[in-house]
C-alpha cells in the first residue's frame, strides 16, 4: 500500500488519535477552602445553608425550586439576628 502525501491543508494535529477530555471538577472544588470559613461564621444556620447549597446544585440553580430552603435560611438568619439584639 502506498502512503499518500501529507495535505498541507490538514492541521497535522487532526490525524493522531485523541484521549477522551477531562471530566469537569467537581463542583465548588476551588471555592471549598473559602467556603468553609464563611459558612462557620453562619453557626446554626451552617446546616440550612448547604441544603440551600445542595438544592440549587440539584436544580440546575433553579431558585423556584428551593423556596423552602430560602425561606428556612431567612427565618435562621432572622432569629439570629434578634438573638444577638437581646
Amino acid at each position: 500500500m502506498d502512503q499518500q502525501p501529507p495535505n498541507p491543508n490538514q492541521d497535522p494535529t487532526q490525524s493522531r488519535v485523541s484521549s477522551p477530555p477531562l471530566p469537569p471538577p467537581p463542583l465548588h472544588q476551588t471555592d471549598a477552602d473559602d467556603d468553609d470559613e464563611n459558612v462557620k461564621q453562619l453557626q446554626e444556620c451552617s446546616s440550612l445553608y448547604l441544603s440551600l447549597q445542595d438544592c440549587l446544585v440539584n436544580t440546575n440553580r433553579n431558585w423556584k425550586s428551593c423556596q423552602k430552603e430560602v425561606q428556612a435560611l431567612k427565618e435562621c438568619h432572622q432569629k439570629r439576628k434578634s438573638d444577638k439584639g437581646k
